[in-house]
């Protein structure tokens, strides 16, 4: 069956009294049980019938059917943040005395949870270049608990070769755990390049529009203490869990997702390509474009498609918060892949608590501009963002 076939017709666990073609929103904490048997089998995991909505709700559980359909995966779960996502998933595999190896090209609010969070509870992380495939080898050991990145780094841009990570991974029986926020997990096959567990975040691409929050950890059974650890330990004991309203929403924009995708990530390749003529843009950095050093490693993993962000520069930090001042169009605005365009400064707002030393590590300039691109008409964002920079 076709993918969007599939979207669209993923089968409710059981049949609505009313036929309701939509799965319902059911706003309620607890469940009821014919019998004491029933209601122990549900608590111990022996059926799949809702017990309680911190832990499990028809609602949700629809919308983790539909993603498990979509992704070939063994178990998915759904969360209230795509932070809460990696949270859960990184304290499943980690404990006080276990190392992560990761990338220091990561979202500001992952290395904080790393080095900060983690750290004080005995969690060492190991920043390195996963580019370097001798330093991936080097800093995986027996007390590894998984190797960690980002499909495409943000706002670098930096794209890791995921068949060599898994190999190094692998071999020391140590899970690679992708954040694939970037890409949607609709339009390429994460396990086929050895992923193990997916984590994003749900409000960028699938809710549709930005309209809720939400991740997703999507695992694809080779890891069971993963399974095991959320399902009967992380969802009573954190309470993270989506909501039914939320996973109803979010549902729905699982529908129209490789609809939007595709027109926002056409528009941010054509705009990238026409912003290389603009002189006042010093340097245009998208993976969709021929020339740029990973372009031909992303084409290979993520079959031609690209995204929907990309990032400028422009003379220094003054003319980029000049510019984002001028927008008229475009939004500025924290986020990703909302519908509509959005424009921020990284290094004043999502990194703007590490120090400039920190930033230079991290490669998060004060020149760059990141932009995310909604599905407006691509000659309407050129527009706004030529007389932006003009103005």
């Amino acid at each position: 069956m076709d993918r969007q076939t599939k979207t669209v017709h993923t089968q409710q666990m059981n049949p609505d009294s009313y036929g309701a073609l939509n799965m319902p929103v059911y706003n309620s904490a607890a469940f009821g049980f014919p019998t004491a048997k029933s209601m122990a089998d549900a608590f111990v995991g022996r059926t799949n019938a809702p017990t309680y909505s911190r832990v499990t709700n028809p609602t949700v559980t629809f919308f983790e059917e539909r993603v498990k359909d979509l992704s070939g995966a063994q178990n998915v779960f759904a969360f209230n943040s795509g932070m809460a996502a990696i949270s859960c998933t990184l304290l499943a595999l980690a404990a006080s005395g276990k190392n992560i190896v990761t990338s220091a090209h990561l979202f500001g609010n992952t290395v904080s949870l790393l080095k900060n969070t983690l750290g004080r509870f005995g969690v060492e992380t190991r920043f390195i270049d996963l580019l370097d495939c001798e330093a991936v080898a080097n800093a995986i050991d027996d007390n590894t608990a998984c190797l960690f990145l980002e499909i495409i780094t943000n706002p670098q841009l930096e794209v890791a070769d995921l068949r060599m990570l898994a190999s190094a991974a692998h071999q020391h029986n140590v899970p690679l755990v992708a954040d694939t926020t970037i890409i949607p997990f609709t339009q390429f096959s994460a396990a086929s390049l050895g992923v193990d567990i997916e984590v994003l975040s749900s409000t960028k691409y699938i809710s549709g529009g930005a309209t809720s929050l939400g991740g997703l950890v999507i695992d694809y059974g080779h890891f069971p203490q993963l399974y095991r650890t959320m399902k009967f330990e992380l969802l009573y004991n954190i309470g993270s869990y989506m909501t039914p309203q939320v996973a109803f929403m979010q549902t729905n924009g699982l529908e129209t997702l490789d609809l939007r995708y595709r027109v926002q990530a056409d528009n941010a390749l054509e705009l990238a390509r026409r912003l290389r003529q603009v002189p006042e843009i010093t340097n245009v950095n998208h993976i969709g474009l021929t020339d740029n050093k990973f372009h031909q490693l992303a084409t290979e993993q993520f079959g031609g498609t690209y995204g929907a962000m990309f990032t400028i520069d422009l003379e220094d930090k003054q003319k980029c918060f000049d510019f984002i001042d001028n927008l008229q169009l475009i939004s500025r605005a924290t986020n990703l892949f909302d519908s509509k365009s959005l424009a921020i400064h990284p290094a004043s707002t999502i990194f703007g608590a590490f120090a400039g030393s920190q930033r230079r590590a991290m490669n998060v300039r004060d020149t760059t501009v990141r932009l995310s691109i909604g599905m407006e008409s691509v000659d309407d964002i050129y527009n706004d963002i030529v007389q932006a920079l003009t103005k």
